[in-house]
């Protein structure tokens, strides 16, 4: 007993963190350098709320930790990081810094909880994206408001009073956004999220020329080729154009903009580096050398402003292997799977930050700041959504766009199943599949963020990983007036409503303790099925049980807590028949199959949720 309530309050703990204190997390990573007063409250709240938690959750359940190290980019980043931490044993300073070997392991947490909270949260990754980039958009704007009131000539915007106090790295951030927004205007079908992200992009861009900085403008150039390679749709050749054309502007107009300040010493810095390189190039000079390059006027930096340059100079061309394998696999596999939209997001900020990483930066291994957003934040993200992939937690089915006449030559001859106000909603097609229409829900709504169409899809795959009998997906598409489709092939069988109504009484105890316990399993796996009831569960020809209409549905990285249970109870109890045969007439046969997969102390907060009910009830 002591050790099922263990099992109860560990699973709870894992629920709460990888559900709501990593999703909170990665929004503060993504946004708090636009309001916070220093990088010091950036780097508290990234271990306190995401690289903490991740740890603690990988304790838990170290199986989960087995399926990030099937991750390429987890194991290539492993090997980097041993590799830059056994560097120290050359290293020139006699003490090394203990904090140098927790950065590794932060930013290895940022990989892992990538992928715990894709797997298990993925319907929260757009909204805390959108809701990040538009905590960006609005400092942004206002800090531009500002910047022009006191424009002088020769003024470079920073982007604020706090942690953002360097132009150049202030334009990292910018950058990062503008990609976002970019990436929302190629892919977008609604008209009024693009009345958003086109003024959010020029915002955005604006942003970005006013810091003066010149190698965010490369970093742009570089993720709009590579967005438009691997959209390949009109908006891309409009991207390519705007891009041309752009160019020419600011070649023909504001030509100064460019060559004003020359190479920034560029060519001087990587000569010098390259020069220190050439002493130990397969090993490097360790992970925690200095690296001082003085230039012919005086001035001392302490960065070789190339990623690439850094990395061989820190740890060789051995560590050199490990880092450009991540960025080549993880452009690889987002092209690859890029009828997943995540994928077309998180390699077009990768390709952001390898534009920007070829004349910035050099450190390897940071705590969190700007230069997270240019290489670790992208990766961790391809490795969070490679990850999930492989978990079958994100739908490898393309959308595609269905124009009115072909939509309309689809339906014809189709049986009306069900219908509303605004028309059908399921239709038998005359090939016996089914087509399930979702109407469109407000841009800013869950449903806009995530279509039904595609939770419907999703939850069918996850189901059918766990064993659960669920519709066979046949296609995704998208409709002209914002609604979603999906088309299946139904289970066979008949609803267990109508299965019931055609049984006497014993064949019906007997049936009932059977759902009882297939309604447990579908609690110990996890399965929150909101709208349970017996016309959403199929008794099929083989006997078995299998669920449809499944858009209402989360899948949770734990068995149900109790109070999820007796809610889960409370929705059957609304629909009179339901309640008749199940927690009047053979309550005693439900509980008995739900006892003989679930916990007694589950089945008894069963007990208590009905005996209240009745209660009320009377």
């Amino acid at each position: 007993m002591h050790s099922k309530r263990l099992t109860y309050g560990s699973n709870r703990v894992f629920d709460f963190l990888c559900l709501w204190i990593l999703p909170i997390g990665l929004i503060l990573l993504l946004s708090a350098l636009f309001f916070v007063s220093n990088r010091n409250i950036l780097h508290k709240f990234y271990y306190g709320l995401f690289s903490i938690p991740t740890l603690f959750l990988l304790c838990l359940r170290p199986t989960e930790l087995k399926q990030v190290f099937r991750e390429p980019l987890a194991i290539a980043f492993t090997l980097f990081s041993v590799w830059a931490l056994f560097s120290l044993f050359w290293s020139p300073e006699q003490h090394p810094d203990i904090d140098l070997f927790k950065r590794p392991l932060h930013t290895f947490m940022l990989f892992a909880g990538c992928g715990l909270l894709l797997h298990y949260r993925n319907e929260l990754f757009k909204p805390i994206f959108f809701s990040a980039a538009l905590i960006a958009l609005i400092v942004s704007a206002l800090n531009l408001i500002a910047f022009m009131q006191g424009f002088r000539p020769g003024m470079r915007m920073i982007g604020g009073h706090g942690a953002l106090d360097n132009p150049l790295l202030s334009s990292h951030l910018f950058g990062f956004f503008s990609v976002y927004w970019l990436y929302i205007c190629a892919t977008s079908k609604r008209l009024q999220v693009l009345w958003l992200a086109g003024p959010a992009l020029a915002i955005m861009v604006a942003a970005v020329l006013a810091t003066g900085s010149r190698t965010p403008l490369v970093a742009l150039v570089l993720a709009v080729l590579w967005l438009s390679f691997v959209t390949r749709n009109r908006r891309s050749a409009l991207m390519i154009g705007g891009l041309v054309l752009s160019t020419l502007t600011i070649a023909l107009f504001f030509p100064e903009q460019i060559t004003q300040r020359g190479s920034s010493f560029r060519f001087e810095l990587w000569a010098m580096t390259l020069q220190r390189i050439a002493e130990h190039p397969w090993i490097g000079h360790s992970f925690d050398s200095e690296l001082y390059l003085k230039l012919a006027y005086g001035k001392e930096l302490r960065e070789p402003h190339s990623f690439a340059l850094g990395v061989i100079y820190y740890v060789g061309i051995i560590g050199f292997i490990p880092w450009i394998f991540m960025l080549g696999w993880a452009l690889y596999t987002s092209v690859k799977q890029r009828a997943q939209p995540l994928f077309i997001l998180a390699s077009s900020l990768l390709a952001y930050g390898i534009g920007a990483g070829l004349t910035e930066g050099g450190g390897i291994l940071s705590r969190p700041k700007e230069h997270w957003f240019l290489l670790w934040i992208p990766l961790a993200l391809v490795a969070g959504l490679n990850i999930a992939q492989r978990r079958r937690s994100l739908l490898r089915m393309p959308v595609q766009s269905l124009k009115p006449e072909v939509f309309e030559q689809l339906c014809s001859n189709a049986h009306v199943i069900e219908a509303d106000g605004l028309g059908p909603k399921v239709l038998r097609l005359e090939d016996g599949s089914f087509l399930k229409i979702f109407r469109p829900r407000r841009w800013y709504t869950s449903g806009s963020f995530n279509p039904y169409s595609e939770r419907f899809a999703s939850n069918s795959e996850r189901l059918q990983t766990l064993g659960i009998p669920s519709p066979e997906i046949l296609d995704l598409y998208r409709l002209k007036d914002g609604s979603s489709v999906v088309t299946y092939q139904p289970l066979p069988g008949l609803t267990l409503r109508q299965a019931l109504q055609s049984l006497d009484s014993s064949l019906r105890e007997s049936l009932i303790e059977r759902f009882g316990r297939f309604m447990a399993q579908l609690h110990e796996r996890g399965v929150y099925f909101r709208s349970l009831h017996l016309g959403n569960v199929l008794l099929m020809d083989d006997g078995e049980f299998g669920l449809i209409d499944l858009a209402d549905m989360r899948i949770l990285p734990s068995a149900l807590s109790n109070s999820l249970r007796q809610r889960n109870l409370r929705h059957m109890q609304r629909y009179p028949q339901d309640r008749s045969w199940l927690f009047e007439a053979h309550f005693e046969q439900l509980a008995k199959g739900y006892a003989s997969v679930a916990s007694p102390r589950a089945t008894a907060k069963i007990r208590e949720q009905v005996l209240t009910f009745a209660r009320a009830a009377t």
